[in-house]
């Protein structure tokens, strides 16, 4: 979803909110805009979290081409917040509900106008701080759906970020044979490992290839390998992880790649690759009711995960965490209110 151009005001203008503005790589502002409106068929969202996701962080680092993001942007999507107002003919949501938004943009604000599709309602009595999380988890279980995993299936996850762990604790309810995960942090593995994970390995280095690390277990590779990262180059990786007539299923490592792809290596080990976001609305819709059950009956944590919070007046600071690897910071939310 693209958000409405934003009209500029003063500071002290009456019915002003504060934007995040990413005016340049690694250069966020705050301005102040008007609050929208709510036309027909939308609905206003007051905005309490947004989480820092690996998108937003190739476009804060400039490494998304301008086919997806040109500056002046805005970014952040993974949204808890509270309906604030309806438009006309809106049925079914009210004013007061706590919600979770997908495929909104541009919500490192205060305030955005969206439609029904992209809202979905989570108890009143579930915390808001865990909600944002909730976001992921249509493209997650697509992941899990694609894979066809069963007692027989060895899986790899390459990366264990804020989607890594989440999709840890969706594929282990698949119950795979091994579920393998990789990560340069032993405090993530760790958490991997309390979600389910049978093996875990630390990597000492993003270049480091991952067969060098679980060759010795997985000799023959592994039959489903998820990557999680951020760079394209996890995507060559992953293919050589890959065991004869495996499959890759592209939840990350969507970003640029600097190594060439052996496309003649997929065709003679017969790989499959798959795209993990939902190909029809609908699915999206069926994905979202049951991510929201995972969370609500306990078997997805998404609390543990969150490991900072920042002030979106601060919110340089967020993403100045989230972009570095090597240190505690696995999910980053922006307090849109403080």
């Amino acid at each position: 979803m693209t958000q409405a151009p934003l009209k500029l005001v003063d500071s002290d203008h009456p019915n002003s909110q504060r934007v995040a503005v990413l005016d340049e790589p690694r250069y966020l502002s705050l301005r102040y805009a008007q609050i929208p409106e709510p036309g027909d068929g939308e609905v206003r969202i007051k905005i309490k979290w947004v989480g820092v996701c690996g998108s937003d962080i190739e476009a804060y680092r400039g490494t998304r081409s301008p086919e997806f993001v040109s500056f002046p942007a805005r970014l952040g999507h993974e949204v808890a917040g509270t309906v604030d107002k309806l438009g006309p003919n809106v049925e079914g949501l009210r004013a007061g509900d706590q919600v979770t938004c997908r495929y909104v943009w541009g919500a490192f604000a205060e305030y955005i106008v969206c439609r029904p599709f992209n809202v979905k309602v989570v108890p009143p009595w579930f915390p808001l701080v865990d909600t944002s999380l909730i976001e992921i988890l249509p493209g997650v279980l697509h992941a899990a759906e694609i894979a066809r995993i069963d007692q027989r299936t060895t899986v790899l996850i390459t990366g264990q970020g804020v989607s890594g762990l989440v999709l840890t604790q969706v594929l282990r309810l698949h119950n795979p044979k091994a579920l393998v995960v990789t990560d340069l942090n032993d405090d993530n593995l760790a958490l991997a490992k309390k979600y389910g994970a049978t093996h875990t390995f630390k990597v000492p280095s993003p270049e480091t290839p991952t067969m060098e690390v679980a060759r010795a277990d997985f000799p023959e590779g592994f039959d489903v390998v998820v990557p999680c990262l951020l760079e394209g180059d996890g995507m060559v990786d992953a293919i050589d992880c890959t065991a004869f007539t495996g499959k890759v299923v592209m939840y990350g490592c969507i970003g640029v790649s600097n190594s060439p792809i052996d496309f003649l290596k997929i065709h003679r080990k017969r790989i499959d690759i798959y795209s993990t976001e939902p190909k029809r609305d609908i699915d999206m819709r069926r994905f979202y009711d049951e991510g929201i059950r995972l969370v609500l009956d306990g078997l997805v944590n998404t609390s543990e995960i969150v490991t900072h919070h920042v002030p979106l007046s601060r919110i340089g600071e967020a993403f100045e965490l989230r972009d570095n690897a090597r240190n505690s910071a696995i999910h980053v939310l922006v307090d849109c209110e403080a």
